[in-house]
């Protein structure tokens, strides 16, 4: 089987690498915000799950058998609101502002497509995210940055933005976009033993996103 993740996040191609998966990248060409907006989806699990699986459908339906195909999507709830990327500067500034001090759940959608039995398993897994309470000059630093800009809720607890989470309640790797546990009990599921999955055993770099 070859795994292929439906995802051009930095984070779980690094996840599945240090798990031993080797995998290719293929990004969907879902239209996020056009979907999110026509399927009515309420709340971050809604949103998370049903992307998740959006893209895992789109990139599965343009390829043949002996495939695994994993989506992935990751959506903050902060306040009873849905957080994905900030649209720009100023909204993750606002969101920076409002999160400072508090917490938020983070979801984070897989979906799992065997292409050759046309299998699929869906779960959301949920973490719970403490903020510290960085200053305006801290903010406005690492929004400068740009990463904020790049992730769900404008922080990432792998990067520039780890300083800034006090702890976490649940899965570590959930926060970083994909939850190992969650992945290995999916596939499980379907038929999948984890350690059949191994193959990284040479110490090789994780794949180059400019492979996809």
């Amino acid at each position: 089987m070859r795994f292929v993740l439906a995802s051009a996040s930095p984070a779980r191609t690094r996840l599945l690498h240090d798990a031993g998966i080797a995998h290719r990248i293929q990004v969907s060409e879902v239209d996020e915000e056009a979907l999110v907006a026509s399927a009515g989806w309420a709340d971050a699990h809604s949103v998370a799950g049903g992307l998740a699986t959006a893209k895992a459908r789109a990139v599965a339906a343009g390829l043949g058998g002996g495939h695994l195909v994993l989506g992935c999507d990751s959506v903050f709830d902060i306040g009873g609101e849905i957080h994905g990327k900030p649209a720009d500067v100023r909204q993750a500034l606002l969101r920076w502002q409002q999160m400072r001090g508090g917490d938020g759940i983070l979801f984070t959608g897989h979906h799992v497509i065997n292409t050759t039995t046309g299998d699929e398993v869906a779960r959301v897994v949920a973490s719970t995210v403490f903020f510290a309470d960085p200053s305006d000059e801290e903010i406005d630093a690492y929004i400068a940055t740009g990463e904020p800009l790049r992730v769900a809720g404008g922080v990432t607890i792998d990067g520039l933005g780890a300083p800034f989470i006090s702890r976490i309640d649940g899965d570590h790797s959930n926060v970083m976009g994909l939850s190992i546990p969650a992945l290995r009990l999916m596939l499980m599921e379907i038929g999948i033993a984890w350690p059949t999955l191994w193959s990284l055993t040479d110490g090789s770099q994780a794949p180059s996103l400019d492979s996809r």
